[in-house]
């Protein structure tokens, strides 16, 4: 079965990826102009992705709108019905500021997803219109939300691998462990962290962990390298107003304490603390998550 639904969701590859790759730049262009309102629909301020906290919600509600058509509660049926279109309208924008910083197999996934999601909301809306008409017969609206909710089940499906598949909107650092121990840090040719070019993202290495580590004035700050949003490398981006930015999303982390400041992130950043080692050299340990 998961293989026959496997190649069922890739067959719309050949449309989803271009149609994507379509979205996906004028979906980034208007979100990257608008980052606050990004932000906000991403869910940086929850600290969790929006659009998935949301989802259910409406699922819900069509299913509760399906079963009160079926035992003949059609009033509750149908003010049932109208707040799983709000709710999915609601889910669908903050969807669409996370497709803008969606990209490879996730995007096409993403694109299908978003497609059934669409069909889905089209056919409950002409529901919506036709029952408010009063109808005495109420045979095609009730199929048609009973459609509907066959397609949001395939949608939330081709959903589900964007996010346990694809690992999109998922954090870099999910299954990372607190870290307690002080593990020497390999400063590579550099002798003397004082001496590192100042606000100048250096990479360097802790035990099986890359870090980006930063002198700004006499305190020198380190974080995880791999980017809690989309696995960029920090070390190649730019400080910017005490945050290190990614280079390939834009998502900004406090030096100080790894907070992510600027999404499209979601997810903080782990931080290290640094302290010359007794052996020389130097030691770094994972700071408490906040």
């Amino acid at each position: 079965m998961a293989r026959f639904l496997a190649r069922l969701t890739a067959m719309n590859d050949g449309w989803a990826q271009p149609f994507g790759a379509f979205n996906l730049r004028w979906t980034r262009a208007l979100f990257r102009a608008i980052t606050p309102i990004r932000d906000l629909l991403q869910g940086r301020w929850l600290g969790h992705p929006l659009h998935a906290a949301i989802t259910d919600i409406p699922i819900g509600l069509l299913l509760g709108s399906v079963v009160l058509d079926v035992i003949g509660q059609p009033t509750a049926a149908d003010i049932t019905l109208v707040g799983t279109i709000l709710f999915m309208v609601a889910a669908a924008v903050a969807g669409l500021a996370d497709y803008s910083e969606t990209e490879g197999v996730a995007l096409t996934r993403a694109t299908l997803h978003a497609t059934l999601m669409t069909v889905a909301l089209v056919a409950l809306v002409v529901s919506a219109v036709m029952r408010a008409g009063a109808p005495t017969d109420r045979t095609i609206p009730i199929a048609l939300s009973i459609i509907a909710f066959l397609v949001v089940t395939a949608g939330a499906f081709v959903g589900g691998d964007v996010v346990y598949v694809a690992g999109n909107m998922v954090s870099r650092h999910a299954f990372r462990g607190a870290g307690t121990r002080w593990i020497r840090l390999d400063t590579g040719t550099v002798a003397d962290l004082a001496l590192l070019p100042e606000a100048t993202p250096t990479k360097m290495r802790a035990g099986a962990n890359d870090l980006v580590v930063v002198r700004v004035g006499d305190t020198v700050r380190a974080l995880h390298d791999v980017c809690a949003h989309a696995g960029g490398p920090l070390h190649e981006g730019r400080v910017v107003d005490d945050c290190i930015e990614c280079p390939w999303h834009a998502s900004q982390f406090r030096l100080t304490d790894g907070l992510a400041r600027k999404g499209p992130t979601v997810y903080d950043q782990p931080a290290y603390e640094i302290r010359a080692a007794e052996a020389g050299g130097y030691e770094v340990r994972r700071m408490p998550a906040h």
